[in-house]
């Protein structure tokens, strides 16, 4: 095919193109994480740890073998989505190590526990990338299972409020326990719910798209299509009462009504989306004492130092990191309670810097950028939606974490993608990743050839028939 004079042509994107464009940036993925192993023993002790060559080891083999396999299964999926995620991965790991170096002298159960457990938790996760990766061949058939995934969400978000397996830890009841385990199903419930709102909006949004009254310039909906969003309202709401879980509630309401939007093109549904969420926090925050302990903390945090240790100790440690940062393990962030979890925004801030903290968005912000562009290539309008909500779960809950921790918006207790400590939040990401991957691979390859036939051979066709 020519080229119109003067412009250049477009080089086929190939799986080869891919796989080496991929192999580069897993290369550097690795360095990062095998180098801030290294700078954390030497911060700390002035000395590389003695397992750092182990480990280095054993992480250049699951990266190599995850490229393999995805590779081997996905060759036309996007190239830039797993060395990000290996390398917020990895500089996660790093963190919590050395974290776990500065409680040495502290005992208890959680002391000098928590990086081995993020390993296991890693290793764990990377299987569950793999399996969601060979069991969804292609993310369409999941439409087929819209309302079962509702359903299945609907259990995740009960399963913390029964009497048995539900646990309330720190005031928030969204941890169930089983064994020796415990999960926090509000992670897993995220992609479920993703499902659903992607396989219901491809189906009504025909009918959500029609107009009602004009106000402002805007085009608000008919109160017949307000049902829907008025039925996430009250889930998120149910879910800030009973499991007192602001973060949590916030995730899941928004995600419904970026992809109302998304589907629909209507902005009216953001406005009722907003006037929904800024009456329900109000009603909240005069009716439940939790809902205003984090308001006012995120007003004032100094009114009560005791109540609000957290907040200022993680004001204080990226305070302290100032643009460059104290460098890894000069820091001092295990000073901060759960600078391992909610806060490790805060310890990432004070050992690397507000440069190094924004170098890290940065990096969300591509794995962002990825899933929408995933989401505009996308040939079908499921796999649009869903593509564009699971970017937007982990946009949402960025801001969220990132936010709470900066005083920009009031505290919750999520915990930031793919960095924190938690398991559940790591199987739930790296599943996230896959789904990505698999949307991706679908729609970057290439359409199937179109064979003319002449004459003759379409005579045959015909008499076949």
């Amino acid at each position: 095919m020519s080229t119109p004079a003067g412009q250049a042509a477009v080089p086929a994107y190939t799986p080869r193109k891919r796989r080496n464009a991929e192999l580069l940036l897993i290369v550097l993925a690795v360095v990062i994480s095998i180098g801030a192993y290294c700078a954390v023993g030497i911060g700390v002790s002035g000395e590389v740890p003695s397992f750092a060559y182990r480990l280095g080891g054993a992480i250049v083999v699951v990266a190599l073998v995850t490229h393999l396999l995805v590779r081997r299964f996905a060759p036309y999926a996007d190239p830039v989505l797993l060395p990000i995620v290996i390398t917020l991965n990895g500089l996660g790991l790093a963190m919590i190590y050395r974290i776990d170096l500065a409680r040495l002298d502290k005992s208890g159960p959680d002391a000098n526990t928590f990086a081995s457990q993020q390993l296991i938790w890693t290793a764990l996760g990377i299987v569950g990338f793999v399996a969601v990766l060979l069991v969804v061949r292609d993310h369409r058939r999941l439409q087929s299972m819209t309302y079962t995934f509702g359903l299945v969400a609907l259990v995740l978000l009960v399963l913390p409020l029964l009497p048995v397996i539900g646990q309330n830890i720190n005031g928030a009841r969204i941890w169930i326990r089983l064994g020796p385990m415990g999960l926090q199903p509000g992670e897993f419930a995220k992609i479920a719910l993703a499902i659903f709102f992607a396989g219901y909006l491809v189906v009504k949004r025909d009918a959500l798209a029609l107009a009602g009254r004009r106000i402002l310039g805007v085009d608000l909906p008919r109160g017949r299509d307000l049902g829907p969003i008025l039925a996430a309202w009250l889930v998120s709401l149910g879910v800030l009462v009973f499991q007192r879980d602001l973060g949590s509630s916030l995730l899941f309401f928004g995600l419904f009504v970026v992809l109302l939007y998304v589907a629909t093109e209507r902005p009216g549904w953001l406005v009722v989306g907003g006037a929904l969420f800024l009456g329900g926090a109000y009603f909240a925050f005069l009716t439940f004492g939790h809902v205003q302990v984090r308001v006012n903390g995120w007003l004032d945090p100094f009114a009560d130092r005791d109540r609000n240790f957290q907040i200022i100790q993680g004001l204080y440690g990226m305070a302290h990191g100032g643009l460059l940062g104290r460098g890894l393990g000069q820091g001092s962030p295990d000073i901060t309670p759960y600078s391992y979890s909610d806060f490790i925004a805060a310890s990432m801030g004070e050992e690397l810097g507000l440069a190094g903290l924004m170098a890290i968005l940065l990096m969300y912000g591509l794995i962002v950028e990825r899933g929408l562009r995933i989401a505009l290539i996308c040939r079908d309008g499921f796999g649009k939606l869903l593509a564009a909500g699971l970017a937007v779960s982990i946009a949402l809950q960025v801001f969220v974490v990132v936010g709470g921790v900066t005083r920009l918006i009031p505290l919750t207790g999520l915990t930031t993608p793919f960095l924190s400590y938690g398991g559940s939040s790591i199987l739930a990401n790296w599943a996230i990743v896959a789904l990505l991957l698999r949307i991706s691979d679908q729609s970057r390859r290439p359409a199937p050839a179109v064979v003319q036939l002449d004459e003759e051979d379409a005579t045959q066709v015909v008499k076949l028939r």
